[in-house]
């Protein structure tokens, strides 16, 4: 995997770098580096982000990752940071998997055990691709906005040095409650 092309975009948030990262240049799907124009030399303060595209763009209730995606963009136009935005929607599983998981849930399934029923793992995803991004981007030590006991521990793994773990804790909704207890009792996740 390596930088395929980039540009500067403009945001709401401020000016980003935006850079595709892929194996293929032809990739219609990259995973993306955006680095925010007051991004500092060290302790960069990072969001991990994997796709969520019922959350990210259409702001589904049922998640937090659309909203956790606006407050990390909002956290780091202040002060400057990355986000990475791994292609690797619903736990790596797809989108139309995805849907099919939110069919079990709503009879009854949570959200890992609807993966499971599907013949998944409870989430497939890989922090390794946001280690080889950031290492890329000549990132060496990072804030990590994050809740998910499996991004610090790639982190931890890596070379790069994790100097604080940044919560960030959304409010729950009637919509998106039993998610989230599944995220904190099964899955780990470090939610109050």
């Amino acid at each position: 995997m390596e930088a395929i092309s980039r540009a500067m975009i403009p945001t709401k948030w401020g000016v980003f770098e935006m850079i595709a990262y892929a194996t293929d240049p032809a990739d219609p799907m990259p995973h993306l580096a955006l680095v925010h124009e007051k991004t500092p030399a060290q302790d960069v303060l990072v969001r991990i982000h994997s796709e969520c595209l019922t959350g990210d763009i259409f702001e589904s209730n049922r998640c937090e990752c659309g909203t956790q995606l606006r407050s990390s963009l909002d956290q780091i136009s202040e002060e400057g940071g990355i986000v990475v935005y791994l292609r690797q929607e619903g736990r790596g599983i797809g989108l139309i998997e995805k849907l099919k998981a939110y069919q079990l849930q709503d009879v009854g399934y949570n959200t890992v055990d609807a993966n499971v029923q599907l013949g998944h793992a409870p989430d497939e995803r890989s922090y390794d691709l946001a280690v080889r991004i950031l290492k890329d981007l000549g990132v060496g030590s990072i804030r990590l906005l994050t809740n998910n006991p499996d991004k610090i521990k790639a982190i931890e793994d890596s070379e790069i040095k994790l100097v604080e773990r940044v919560p960030l804790i959304i409010k729950s909704t009637q919509d998106n409650l039993q998610y989230l207890e599944t995220k904190k009792k099964i899955m780990g996740h470090l939610l109050d």
